[in-house]
């Protein structure tokens, strides 16, 4: 199924037209290196902690919460880049 390139032109011209500090609307930022395994991540994050990832969700759960390491579509991720991709912590965490 081929899309339409009239469909992305809007998409397209808002790229081109938006320069990073005077955007009016959000720019995706680049997704968090990710890795299958907490020993993979550590060997990494070397001056970050490792926290797992829910990609779906954008949500990352520190080590000792009920959902670290345990939903589906998830993966290791070092915090601070995933801060900087905007994802957010799990409620309740700080």
């Amino acid at each position: 199924m081929s899309v339409p390139f009239v469909s992305l032109l809007p998409a397209l011209v808002r790229a081109l037209a938006c320069a990073a500090p005077l955007c009016p609307w959000p720019i995706a930022a680049a997704p968090p290196a990710s890795f299958a395994t907490e020993k993979e991540a550590g060997e990494h994050c070397t001056s970050d902690l490792v926290v797992w990832l829910d990609l779906p969700s954008r949500t990352f759960y520190y080590r000792g919460q009920q959902r670290y390491g345990a939903t589906k579509g998830g993966a290791y991720v070092c915090r601070n880049e995933a801060k900087g991709a905007g994802m957010r912590a799990a409620p309740g965490t700080q």
